[in-house]
């Protein structure tokens, strides 16, 4: 296999990057940007080297323990759990959330062969478990896996005592009515306060 063949090969990796994009990809980046695949290759090679897994809360860090959770200002009295360090930051960009974490690092899918050992649950429960964490907040998403996963990390967290609760949903704020999916309608009008 070539060297560009297998830089297309390597692309398609990524997340909605099919055979054309990728192929598109690496035309540009040999051809226009030499200097930015170089710096592509190197930041890639940095972050596999030294990006792994905060010893408190799994998500990526370069450190032992993560900035979050070193963050004496964060409330210990709540762990937001989430699937990945994307949803964690999506949280922490809504700036209305002051407590810490725990990264999932995926979610139970049985068809996929994704149990309850793969996600590290037993993990979760040992940290929620710490004396310190009095309410979970379950922020996985609203897919059906992400609805298991949340049901799953709740029995198991209200067996040890603990107060769970799961992010609301509804209609999204700026939104009409007649636009909104009726699923989500029909969520908002259960879970209305």
């Amino acid at each position: 296999m070539s060297s560009f063949d297998a830089l297309v090969l390597a692309l398609r990796r990524l997340p909605g990057v099919g055979p054309k994009s990728a192929t598109r990809m690496a035309f540009h980046l040999l051809q226009h940007d030499r200097e930015g695949a170089e710096l592509i290759a190197r930041a890639l090679g940095a972050a596999v080297r030294d990006v792994r897994h905060c010893a408190r809360c799994n998500t990526f860090t370069e450190a032992e323990i993560c900035l979050t959770c070193l963050d004496p200002e964060r409330d210990a009295a709540q762990l937001c759990v989430v699937e990945t360090p994307a949803d964690q930051a999506a949280v922490e960009r809504t700036g209305s959330y002051k407590g810490l974490y725990f990264v999932l690092m995926g979610r139970l899918s049985p068809l996929d062969g994704i149990g309850p050992s793969d996600i590290g649950l037993e993990r979760l429960f040992d940290r929620a478990g710490d004396g310190e964490v009095r309410e979970v907040i379950v922020a996985t998403n609203f897919t059906a896996e992400g609805e298991a996963t949340a049901h799953v990390l709740a029995e198991g967290l209200k067996s040890r005592g603990l107060k769970v609760t799961r992010l609301a949903r509804g209609v999204p704020v700026g939104s009409e009515l007649e636009h909104v999916d009726l699923g989500t309608i029909a969520h908002a009008l259960v879970d209305r306060r």
